[in-house]
């Protein structure tokens, strides 16, 4: 049986411990690799494999040693409870092991959870655990969670009381970190939370959320707004030494530049809805210090900034960004 989208989540979160096996596969090993762990937790319990009732088997073993899978899948433990033969790194090479497996399989039997890498539709695999009457197969694919998924992760880990404008800076992040940096990020948010009978809010999202490169940009970007020169050369020292570039410094600035100016024209208008929570105040806070003459002529020393940068000068790159985001702090006194 396929499963796909949502059907294939909610099924790995509380699958059929009657099934025959399921097959798990995707480019993204780390989807899979989640999926896994979640489906397998779901069948043995958390004890499960500390007693014993989940056999590790690699997809090279199988292939080799066929006989490995109908051992593993037919043997008994000393606990009671449900088994699963877990097979890894797959390939179409095991599909007749599998196969035979399958002939064979009776209710009790440990079920076979299978992952690979990129299958296609023709695969052998694929297409054995679709035919099957019992098992399931399931194809996990590069789309960010869905707002189902993340209420469930969430609500696994206790937090069920979620405003909706942490709930939109959730999406977002999912979009735009790995699977596993999210779900370490809503565990740190969990335990952040812990004993916190207030709702979610989006301050808490912004607290928990990993430090990245980004973010340090924006570092530089807010001193400079905010008119803190003397915090721009220690922050540029450490970006520097990550290797990011002055004309990405400049474009970050220019963009927060050029948001503090729509927000002063038209402090309603579409640049206000982009920004929420902490955010939003801070720009707005700047925006109004800086009003909309001050951050015209901000804007066209960045304009000019960013031209040398882009023409032949041989003037040091980033001392001359540093020069331009200082004269920009010093501006907003």
């Amino acid at each position: 049986m396929k499963l796909t989208g949502a059907a294939g989540a909610a099924y790995c979160a509380k699958p059929d411990p009657a099934a025959a096996g399921l097959l798990l596969y995707g480019q993204d090993a780390m989807r899979v690799s989640l999926r896994r762990q979640e489906a397998i937790a779901a069948l043995i319990g958390p004890e499960g494999e500390a007693e014993m009732r989940l056999a590790r088997l690699s997809g090279g073993d199988v292939r080799k040693e066929p006989a490995l899978l109908m051992d593993a899948m037919k043997a008994q433990g000393f606990f009671p409870g449900a088994r699963v033969v877990f097979v890894e790194e797959a390939t179409d090479t095991i599909a007749p092991a599998v196969t035979e497996a399958f002939r064979d399989w009776r209710p009790g039997d440990a079920q076979i959870v299978v992952t690979a890498g990129g299958l296609t539709t023709k695969s052998a695999l694929v297409k054995l655990f679709e035919s099957h009457p019992t098992a399931r197969c399931l194809g996990i694919y590069d789309d960010p969670p869905s707002r189902e998924e993340i209420e469930s992760t969430l609500g696994k880990s206790g937090l069920r009381d979620i405003a909706p404008e942490a709930m939109t800076d959730l999406l977002s992040l999912a979009k735009e970190l790995d699977p596993g940096d999210f779900r370490q990020t809503v565990e740190k948010i969990a335990l952040y939370k812990w004993g916190d009978g207030t709702p979610l809010t989006p301050a808490d999202v912004i607290a928990m959320a990993p430090a990245t490169v980004d973010a340090e940009v924006d570092d530089v970007v807010e001193a400079v707004a905010e008119g803190r020169g003397a915090a721009v050369g220690q922050l540029m020292r450490r970006l520097e030494g990550q290797g990011v570039q002055p004309v990405t410094l400049c474009i970050f600035a220019m963009r927060h530049f050029r948001t503090l100016h729509a927000l002063v024209v038209d402090p309603r208008g579409p640049a206000s809805f982009r920004l929420r929570g902490p955010r939003k105040d801070r720009a707005m806070r700047q925006a109004e210090s800086w009003g909309a003459r001050r951050l015209e002529d901000a804007l066209a020393l960045l304009v000019e900034t960013d031209l040398t940068l882009r023409s032949a000068s041989r003037a040091p790159a980033m001392a001359l960004m540093e020069r331009a985001l200082i004269r920009l702090a010093m501006m907003r006194r």
